[in-house]
């Protein structure tokens, strides 16, 4: 793997000097070394990073010719120090950070793989990790706590006893305060039980449970719906606008202006926003996944144990989905399911709240509050959960979208794109016409740096809760299966019948 200048030559073009391997002393093949410099030994590296995992991690291939197993040596406890940026940019937030001097080196967990190429060569993989990751498996965190579940998870993060991380957390404000005692779980999984009783603070938005994700810029504590948009509950700026373009389709029937000041837009540019290829995972919700989820319709029993009462929610996705910001915003009720008849009883897929049941205790002053499990009211906390469960299935069984792009070391999951698509028409009558329903706006759930000797690129995988136009409705009765008469069904005995089911036997 070579390292590559700071100008930039063609989309997938990076700028990494060096990548340092650091064993337990520090210390190279010789004594004066300051760690190995391994770049030239390295094919292919991996970073991955996803909203739904608490660290970062990654692999390095290796071809190995100078026996550095055994000369470094490699055991497992080796720190890994490498910057990568695409060329020209140098901020903090627009690059891979992991040198010494900031203090985010990886560390090598792993070695598998191995296997030998030829007489004086071998191959193997070596996996690393952040810090935060190796320091929840060696910590516990027993402790009472107080005050808002933002200022929890930063005592845990930052704690010299805990996490005792280093690293920048961007938050979302928490408005719920409470008293809660953790009982000797590791730091991330009590960070994940802060995360579900987390609330936006933010009165207008019922916006209920966490993200809490590293990226490769820091750690993020925040809801989905504060991806899709900022403090005032607008839109957030894509960070990137992504063009999908056959190799046999010119940049006017994308519906992308090809010149820019009367010149033609920058080649390098121009393919640093191109797609030439994807794949829809989810092309919608999974509707009966998410009917056995609880997404569209949910009933909560909350059985109060202080004064002995029981109280039932039942949550409706149609009637909450405005109560939240989503992905597409602004171009009216943007569900991802319409909500007309889907039976004989003529009820849509959020009025069957036996779909999903759950039976949860709660009670007030458990620790001298009078608040429930989420810190509020305790008469809430039966819709609240049920609010959580159905916006996190709304992303994780909603539209799912993958695609490869060139590498930018700017991007991060959580971050907003666009992805703009063509209609399924005849081009030449569609006009640049863009898909009304999947083509918008995304948040980036998961991805994948790889790079190697010839360009970096990145695998992405994007999530969206809504729909750029509004799916068409009818208020008429579209279940044309109701008409039938019900003695269809009548029931009949078998033993009437003959083998053709024709008449009764002689």
């Amino acid at each position: 793997m070579e390292s590559h200048d700071d100008n930039i030559k063609f989309a997938g073009d990076y700028n990494m000097s060096e990548i340092i391997l650091h064993n337990h002393a520090n210390s190279g093949f010789t004594s004066e070394e300051e760690g190995v410099n391994i770049q030239k030994l390295v094919v292919e590296m991996n970073i991955y990073e996803s909203i739904n995992k608490n660290s970062v991690s990654g692999t390095l291939v290796i071809v190995d010719s100078v026996n550095l197993i055994g000369n470094l040596p490699i055991q497992g406890t080796e720190r890994l120090s490498f910057k990568l940026a695409t060329p020209g940019t140098h901020e903090f937030d627009t690059i891979v950070d992991c040198s010494e001097e900031t203090g985010h080196p990886m560390h090598i967990y792993k070695l598998t793989n191995k296997k030998q190429l030829n007489e004086g060569t071998c191959s193997y993989v070596l996996h690393f990790c952040s810090r935060e990751f190796l320091r929840n498996l060696r910590t516990r965190v027993s402790e009472a706590f107080t005050g808002t579940i933002d200022q929890m998870v930063y005592k845990i993060l930052t704690d010299e006893n805990y996490l005792d991380s280093r690293r920048k957390l961007f938050y979302q404000a928490t408005r719920n305060q409470d008293k809660l005692v953790v009982p000797n779980m590791r730091p991330f999984k009590a960070i994940q039980m802060l995360s579900n009783r987390a609330l936006a603070d933010q009165t207008e938005s019922s916006s209920a449970g966490y993200h809490f994700y590293q990226t490769t810029k820091g750690f993020h504590f925040r809801s989905f719906e504060s991806m899709c948009v900022n403090v005032y509950g607008q839109p957030r700026q894509v960070k990137q606008e992504f063009n999908y373009m056959p190799m046999n389709t010119t940049p006017e029937l994308t519906g992308v202006n090809p010149h820019q000041n009367g010149q033609p837009v920058d080649k390098i540019l121009h393919d640093l926003t191109s797609v030439e290829q994807y794949t829809f995972i989810n092309n919608f919700h999974d509707v009966a996944l998410n009917q056995a989820a609880g997404t569209y319709a949910h009933r909560v029993i909350t059985h109060n144990i202080f004064n002995k009462s029981y109280k039932i929610d039942d949550y409706d996705y149609h009637r909450r989905f405005n109560q939240t910001k989503h992905t597409d915003e602004g171009r009216g009720f943007n569900t991802a399911i319409v909500d007309t008849p889907v039976d004989f009883d003529n009820k849509n897929v959020s009025e069957y709240p036996e779909s999903r049941v759950t039976v949860q205790p709660t009670t007030q002053y458990a620790h001298g509050e009078d608040t429930g499990a989420f810190g509020i009211d305790v008469e809430q906390d039966g819709i609240t959960e049920a609010a959580r469960v159905s916006q996190k299935n709304s992303v994780v069984a909603g539209t799912k979208l993958k695609m490869t792009i060139k590498g930018q070391s700017n991007l991060q999951v959580g971050d907003a794109i666009r992805f703009n698509i063509l209609s399924v028409e005849n081009k030449k009558d569609s006009e640049g016409k863009q898909d009304p329903h999947y083509s918008g706006r995304y948040i980036i759930e998961n991805m994948r740096h790889r790079v190697t000797n010839n360009e970096y690129i990145q695998v992405i995988e994007c999530a969206k809760d809504s729909v750029v136009t509004p799916f068409s409705k009818y208020k008429r009765d579209t279940f044309e299966g109701d008409r039938l008469p019900r003695e269809y069904s009548v029931r009949k005995d078998i033993s009437e019948f003959d083998d053709t089911g024709k008449g009764p036997h002689r």
